[in-house]
């Protein structure tokens, strides 16, 4: 079940078959959570994190006048809260955005493989990295970005971190957002998110019906957003 992480991480650099046993034997604890169920509570001090390996998540902070903000979309293979392993305290929620399954790693466990696995430290620590990377465009795409910039790039990245794990056949793939959620992501009004996907349509660059998307024109969105996949790290290379 840990094959999305060994997609996501032998993208970036090899891994032998000793860290790849490492990782497999690492998990202990696995659990199904509902669309719209919390993963990890904010302010909460979890004693383990949690890989995602099948469903879409997403963290985010809920505001006293119960608004929501989602600060990331998680994908199969992403750990979701592999920090916390360091940080302690979480200053965020996750919530899962559909079903979820999800594998657990206790933190005594990772403090193990930092001791004794160097090169598989660096290769979690890369994710954590990619991970602050991931939240930098979106501060980007947020503060600089038009409302329909934003969204084609939203769809590229997904997409591309997809691919990557296996999860998308040609320009197609799943992705059970709301446009109520998406618009939670993005910081737009469900107004905004609506009139520009169907702007998206219209040029024949995206198809989104129902939890299905399929990009029409790559080009097209990739010109419309400026998507450069360089802060997503794939290059193969020694870390």
């Amino acid at each position: 079940m840990i094959e999305p992480l060994i997609r996501q991480l032998s993208q970036r650099d090899q891994l032998t078959d000793d860290e790849r046993k490492q990782l497999a034997a690492a998990f202990t604890g696995r659990r199904v959570v509902s669309a719209g169920q919390e993963i990890v509570s904010d302010g909460s001090r979890p004693m383990f994190s949690q890989l995602l390996v099948s469903g879409i998540a997403g963290r985010q902070k809920i505001l006293a006048d119960g608004s929501r903000q989602i600060t990331a979309i998680h994908v199969p293979g992403d750990f979701m809260d592999l920090h916390g392993f360091l940080l302690k305290r979480l200053a965020h929620g996750v919530v899962a955005i559909s079903t979820c399954t999800l594998l657990e790693v206790t933190h005594e466990t990772l403090r193990r493989i930092t001791e004794t696995s160097p090169h598989l430290t660096r290769m979690l620590w890369l994710d954590t990295l990619i991970d602050g990377s991931v939240h930098r465009e979106w501060i980007v795409a947020m503060g600089r970005r038009s409302a329909l910039a934003q969204i084609s790039h939203f769809v590229c990245e997904i997409f591309v971190r997809l691919r990557i794990v296996g999860l998308t056949k040609e320009f197609q793939f799943t992705l059970p957002m709301t446009q109520s959620q998406l618009a939670d992501a993005l910081g737009l009004s469900i107004v905004h998110v609506n009139r520009n996907l169907q702007s998206l349509r219209r040029r024949s660059a995206l198809r989104w019906e129902g939890d299905q998307v399929e990009i029409l024109d790559w080009d097209a969105l990739v010109k419309l957003s400026e998507f450069d996949p360089t802060y997503l790290c794939m290059e193969m290379e020694p870390r």
